[in-house]
């Protein structure tokens, strides 16, 4: 049942949505605020991204901003989108980066390469924000609205059959204005509050790219097909 086998269209959260959409022949990593726009403000502009799993020693402050112009090889950590990305590869399945900028470049490859495809909303890691809460919040994954947006815009632009989880996130990017409720919405505030105006406003461009970052040997690269 949480496979949402019969639905050629699947939508399911974080760690635990990779596993459940492994048989999936495409999985698509949505992580906003800011991995997947990171990725794709790398890839459209001609560069490459290695993505790490988040440990010790890892830098967790991803500025989409600070990336703009940037070429060549691009090593990115993430507590969460490169995590998703690299249990993603795991499966098999083509993988490839998501957010609002590319969402309808990204839903054309994808249509490219299988039948069945799964998008994977990240949410928020808060076993990775504790300090900010005092301790108080437990940890684990927290459903974001900028994620559930984003995977809404790709689910948008793609044809199939979709299972509920998806059509709630089309009905959600159809039924909002998408920047302002990125822009308003917790993740979005924190950003701004904390000086990082600029990378909430490049996430909100939707359409702005026409990159589709697509996860070879290691690697993302674009592989949209013009």
């Amino acid at each position: 049942m949480f496979s949402q086998e019969g639905y050629q269209l699947r939508l399911e959260w974080g760690p635990g949505g990779v596993d459940a959409l492994r048989g999936c022949d495409v999985l698509i990593v949505v992580d906003v605020l800011a991995f997947t726009t990171s990725v794709d403000v790398v890839v459209g502009g001609g560069g490459r991204v290695r993505p790490f799993r988040f440990g010790p020693g890892s830098r967790a402050s991803l500025r989409p901003a600070s990336l703009v112009g940037a070429t060549g090889l691009v090593d990115l950590h993430s507590p969460n989108g490169s995590h998703l990305c690299a249990l993603a590869a795991e499966t098999g399945a083509h993988v490839l980066a998501a957010c609002l900028r590319n969402a309808a470049a990204v839903a054309k490859r994808a249509q490219e390469l299988g039948e069945t495809i799964g998008l994977i909303p990240g949410g928020e890691q808060w076993g990775f924000n504790m300090a900010r809460t005092g301790g108080d919040v437990a940890s684990g994954l927290r459903p974001c609205v900028e994620d559930h947006l984003g995977a809404g815009a790709v689910l948008a632009s793609l044809d199939g059959t979709a299972s509920p989880e998806a059509e709630l996130a089309i009905a959600a990017f159809r039924g909002v204005d998408v920047a302002q409720a990125v822009r308003d919405c917790g993740s979005g505030r924190e950003l701004v509050e904390h000086g990082h105006a600029a990378d909430v406003e490049l996430a909100v461009q939707l359409g702005a790219s026409e990159a589709a970052p697509m996860l070879v040997d290691g690697l993302f690269v674009d592989g949209a097909v013009r």
